[in-house]
């Protein structure tokens, strides 16, 4: 079997990479990119073995290898690490569920994006669900999806009236109840992020997933901060070696150890590390390049661009909160 660390790097500096530019001034990402990710196996990133998965028996390995895609083309990865969270899901979903869908996501025959970002925010639920006969009609928006045009399924997340979280599946195709907006990015703007408005969508009951308690979910999201953190990473990995800087490659290697190590608590902290250390080493790539860094057709003006982005990516009130920080000391230090 192929090593997949060693697969990541082949595909990331032989594809991703070399063709980022080209990826960054496109309004979508090529679908070449992704489905080189899948013939990989890695839209299998998050799945068991016995359904085509990659089967990892260590979450090192997963990060690592998002780390390297990221490293590639933030823009590819940003659009191919939403996938991972369906298959999660589905795998520990009702037998049914998993059977009609684990397979085809692991081999990404199907691909999935995620609409949950909604929930962090503070105030009343933005999107909706009401029982309908057996199954739910889903109203509101879900501010932020990405993929839109290359995935199948969403993952979707909705607030029934006793606060618990009704997840489920819904075709990624526009209709009467279901309407995208565009987003224009400053960053991964081929990522084709939209917002998604529901006018009472019909889901079926054979597409709920689960049901779930507000504070459980709360208590997992807070556990599972560390993998976004791999973004940034990735960032400043291949700033690192565009600079050929030791110093940045071992503060790099600490601070993935510091995330690695970090409990839920301590996350936040990390996460803002993570993203002040690939904003500092882009930055120092655009000095290195002088004026010509900032043309379009530069690396360093999109690698600092991403690492704007993911200042805010995945960014809750507590990763808020120590970026401020973080940035506040080093501009009073």
């Amino acid at each position: 079997m192929t090593d997949p660390i060693a697969l990541a790097r082949a595909i990331s500096d032989g594809v991703l990479f070399p063709g980022a530019l080209e990826v960054d001034s496109s309004d979508i990402v090529p679908v070449d990119r992704l489905d080189r990710l899948a013939s990989a196996g890695f839209y299998g990133l998050a799945g068991p073995a016995d359904a085509g998965g990659m089967g990892l028996a260590d979450m090192a390995t997963a990060l690592e290898i998002i780390e390297i895609i990221a490293s590639g083309c933030l823009t590819t990865a940003f659009v191919w690490i939403q996938h991972h969270g369906a298959v999660r899901a589905l795998t520990d979903a009702p037998q049914a569920l998993r059977d009609a869908w684990v397979g085809r996501l692991c081999a990404g025959e199907l691909r999935a994006g995620v609409a949950f970002s909604g929930l962090r925010r503070p105030g009343p639920p933005i999107l909706t669900a009401s029982p309908d006969g057996e199954g739910w009609r889903f109203r509101g928006f879900a501010p932020w999806v990405t993929g839109w045009g290359r995935i199948d399924v969403v993952r979707v997340a909705a607030r029934r009236e006793n606060g618990d979280i009704v997840w489920a599946l819904v075709d990624a195709k526009a209709g009467p109840t279901l309407q995208a907006e565009p987003l224009r990015l400053a960053a991964v703007n081929a990522s084709a992020t939209v917002t998604l408005s529901f006018d009472q969508h019909a889901v079926p009951a054979d597409r709920v997933i689960s049901i779930q308690p507000f504070d459980e979910w709360q208590g997992q999201d807070r556990a599972s901060l560390r993998v976004n953190g791999s973004l940034a990473l990735g960032v400043a990995r291949r700033c690192a070696f565009l600079l050929e800087s030791d110093a940045l490659t071992a503060e790099l290697d600490e601070c993935r150890r510091l995330l690695d190590q970090a409990s839920p608590e301590r996350m936040p902290d990390q996460r803002a590390r993570a993203s002040e250390l690939a904003l500092r080493a882009a930055t120092t790539l655009v000095v290195l390049g002088g004026g010509r860094a900032i043309a379009l057709d530069h690396q360093a003006q999109r690698l600092a661009r991403e690492a704007l982005f993911l200042l805010v990516f995945g960014q809750t009130a507590a990763i808020k909160a120590a970026q401020l920080h973080r940035l506040y000391d080093e501009s009073h230090g």
